[in-house]
């Protein structure tokens, strides 16, 4: 990978509304973001106030707008921060892990309901009724009950971020997000894209998951959630 190509990690949502995902963006030059029913993600060109405008105007009543940027933001009055948290990013190929006594299965329209309600119910992160048009979701099933997934979100070039790991508290310790996030891997590689993920810098656990599993934390983003007063 060359260095150009890894900074266009550094503003993983503008680089993935201006690239790979550029067919999903709502806004403009200066502002953008997806669809509100997909995810709240957006990011702007740069800080300027022209650029906040530009946002302001793609929000509507209490719309939150959520960007992962370098450095903290420093956000104008007429916005009220909702979220500032730090996040790492992780990259790398996650080992194979093999399940004995469970099938991954391929995840689609019909399931939404179940994938909602095991967001719901585990808070990987922001989850809504379109997310899983952005990429291939992969889950687990038991006894017909949705009990665990993985899936693709933002696709910032020649990278893909897996998302949404989510296990049900009554099913972990089995294996199940690390069966998943080699699943979503390899088929991100099949395509010839890099795999990626973020993941809350309080997450020690999760952190510690990614790591058994071979990946490498690349640098750390400011979470930044805002809306307009």
């Amino acid at each position: 990978m060359s260095d150009s190509d890894l900074a266009l990690l550094d503003r993983p949502i503008w680089s993935a509304l201006t690239t790979s995902q550029k067919h999903l963006a709502e806004g403009g030059p200066r502002a953008r973001r997806y669809p509100v029913d997909m995810t709240p993600f957006a990011d702007m060109v740069d800080m300027s106030e022209a650029s906040f405008a530009a946002l302001g105007d793609l929000l509507a009543g209490s719309q939150v707008a959520a960007l992962f940027t370098p450095e903290p933001v420093d956000v104008p009055a007429n916005f009220k921060v909702v979220l500032a948290e730090t996040g790492e990013q992780m990259i790398g190929s996650p080992v194979d892990s093999p399940l004995r006594d469970a099938e991954i299965v391929k995840l689609g329209a019909a399931d939404v309901a179940a994938m909602m309600a095991l967001t719901e119910l585990t808070k990987p992160g922001p989850f809504a009724l379109r997310t899983h048009e952005l990429g291939t979701f992969l889950g687990i099933r038991v006894g017909g009950e949705l009990v665990a997934m993985t899936g693709e979100r933002m696709k910032p070039g020649k990278f893909v971020e897996m998302t949404a790991v989510c296990v049900h508290p009554d099913y972990r310790g089995r294996g199940y997000a690390q069966a998943l996030l080699a699943a979503v891997a390899r088929r991100i590689e099949a395509r010839g894209e890099i795999p990626f993920l973020h993941v809350f810098s309080h997450n020690a656990s999760a952190i510690a998951l990614y790591e058994r599993q071979g990946m490498k934390t690349r640098r750390r983003l400011h979470v930044t959630a805002l809306m307009k007063i």
